[in-house]
C-alpha cells in the first residue's frame, strides 16, 4: 500500500484525534482540591406513599466526605472523591470514575421531608426521607 492509500491516512488521523481527546481530558482531571463541584453523581429517586428514597452512585467516597441537606424543597448531597495516597504519583492510562468534589441538587417532589437513614454500601449512598 502506498502512503497516498486512504485507509492509512484515515486511520492514522483517526488515531492522532484519538491521543488529543485522551491529553485534554487528562489536563481536565488535575490533582488536588477543586474550588466548585467538578461532577455530580448519578441518582434514582423513588417514592411511595410514606417515604422518598433517592440512591446516589458514589463509588469510592467515603461516608465522611459526605453532607446532606435538605433545603426548601430541594435535597443537597455534597463532598468529595479523592485517589488514593499511594497512586497519586501513578501515571494515568485511564480516568473514568470521576473525583474531586461532587454536588448534586436533587429537587423533591412537594411536601416536607426528614432525612430517616442514610447508608453507604456497595458504592451507593441511599437515602430514605420521610414524609412529615
Amino acid at each position: 500500500m502506498s502512503s497516498r492509500d486512504p485507509r492509512i491516512w484515515m486511520w492514522t488521523e483517526a488515531c492522532e484525534i484519538l491521543e488529543r481527546a485522551e491529553r485534554m481530558q487528562r489536563s481536565l482531571f488535575q490533582l488536588g482540591p477543586a474550588p466548585s463541584a467538578a461532577w455530580e453523581p448519578p441518582v434514582d429517586v423513588y417514592e411511595t406513599d410514606a417515604q422518598v428514597v433517592i440512591v446516589m452512585a458514589l463509588p469510592g467516597v467515603a461516608a465522611e466526605h459526605i453532607e446532606i441537606v435538605i433545603d426548601a424543597g430541594t435535597l443537597v448531597v455534597v463532598g468529595a472523591r479523592s485517589l488514593p495516597k499511594s497512586l497519586r504519583h501513578a501515571a494515568i492510562h485511564r480516568l473514568e470514575i470521576p473525583f474531586g468534589r461532587f454536588e448534586r441538587r436533587i429537587e423533591l417532589p412537594r411536601g416536607r421531608y426528614v432525612l430517616e437513614d442514610q447508608q453507604l454500601a456497595d458504592g451507593c449512598l441511599v437515602l430514605s426521607l420521610r414524609k412529615v
